[in-house]
């Protein structure tokens, strides 16, 4: 039986379009494992139509996968405190600005109050990391986000250390076995992995 049956989880995006073909899969087999996965999309997942597809079309679909009307507003996303908890919140994936904000305890998207909300209560949140600026600007941020209590990084490593040498992207695929971890409170290892194929 997998661990996640029963699990309530928060499935956050953010603006990060180019790895929406790794999460949406993703998304779809917490599904299949019988966790209900209760979408919460930030204002730029909302409203950008990108080369990778149109904002429209990708509500569809995670619509779609996880059969739960998306939360869209801030004052929807704080209920998952204490009148709607998680047991589990995963922000997949999760830009360098949203990493910046969430270090700095601000709260202006959805996400980022599900993200809150969920710490409020005590319990885990999952952040799977796709920016390029992590080896530069941003680095304090997720070195502070590491130190956090109760936040959990999918292991996430460098996509093109030539071409963006600043970048860290996350292994996608990692997301249920981190989830399944931080539940029991355990940072799954190693954090630090290789990513690029030369």
């Amino acid at each position: 039986m997998s661990k996640l049956k029963g699990k309530v989880v928060g499935f956050g995006l953010t603006g990060s379009h180019c790895t929406y073909d790794e999460v949406f899969p993703v998304m779809q087999e917490l599904v299949d494992m019988g966790a209900k996965v209760i979408p919460v999309l930030s204002y730029t997942v909302q409203k950008t139509d990108t080369r990778f597809g149109d904002a429209a079309d990708h509500l569809v679909r995670i619509k779609e996968i996880t059969g739960e009307e998306p939360i869209m507003t801030i004052p929807d996303a704080e209920p998952l405190g204490p009148k709607r908890p998680l047991d589990c919140m995963v922000i997949a994936p999760m830009t360098g600005n949203s990493t910046s904000k969430f270090a700095n305890a601000l709260t202006d998207s959805p996400v980022l109050m599900a993200a809150k909300a969920t710490l409020r209560n005590g319990s885990p949140v999952v952040v799977a990391v796709s920016t390029n600026d992590a080896l530069g600007l941003n680095g304090v941020n997720i070195m502070r986000l590491m130190a956090t209590k109760n936040i959990y990084f999918v292991p996430l490593g460098q996509d093109h250390p030539y071409k963006k040498p600043n970048s860290l992207v996350a292994d996608m695929t990692l997301i249920p076995k981190t989830i399944e971890s931080a539940i029991q409170g355990i940072q799954l290892q190693p954090v630090l992995i290789e990513r690029y194929q030369s």
